[in-house]
């Protein structure tokens, strides 16, 4: 029985010296990296980044995960659509819940998003195609402040 105990110990401390050796090692040679990014591409603004040719412009409400609203129609998030803040982040949809957004968006065959950038302010400047919503009727809430109508004086 003591002959697995002393190996476990003797095995500890090699693990334990090894690791000792490899900082102090680490500690006296000092090397420094730089990282070199690629420069943006040729027409393109710096900090702006480049979508797919078949991305389309929205704006993006999500209300209870996985069902969005896209340009006032109801549709689904994909199980592994991909949410990308400014940043190029991952955001959860949870946390987008009733905010507006104006997002470049993939659809798939079935309708459904799988993958949304929202977009920086430079990069809402950039035309894009879009599937909006076009109607060829408009409400009097749609046409301004409604004018109070004035009944005439009776006597």
């Amino acid at each position: 029985m003591n002959r697995c105990l002393t190996s476990l110990a003797i095995g500890a401390s090699l693990a334990l010296a090894g690791t000792a050796q490899a900082q102090s090692e680490a500690s006296t040679t000092s090397t420094t990296t730089t990282t070199v990014l690629p420069a943006p591409a040729p027409g393109t603004q710096a900090g702006v980044r480049s979508f797919p040719k078949e991305a389309l412009r929205g704006t993006l409400t999500v209300k209870l995960p996985p069902h969005v609203e896209m340009d006032d129609r109801v549709t689904r998030l994909t199980p592994g659509a991909r949410i990308l803040d400014e940043s190029n982040r991952n955001l959860r949809s949870a946390s987008l819940v009733n905010r507006e957004l104006t997002v470049n968006y993939l659809m798939d065959r079935q309708g459904q998003i799988t993958q949304v950038w929202i977009l920086s302010e430079a990069e809402k400047k950039e035309r894009r195609r879009t599937l909006g919503v076009e109607r060829n009727f408009s409400f009097e809430s749609q046409q301004g402040a409604a004018q109070p109508a004035t009944l005439p004086a009776t006597r």
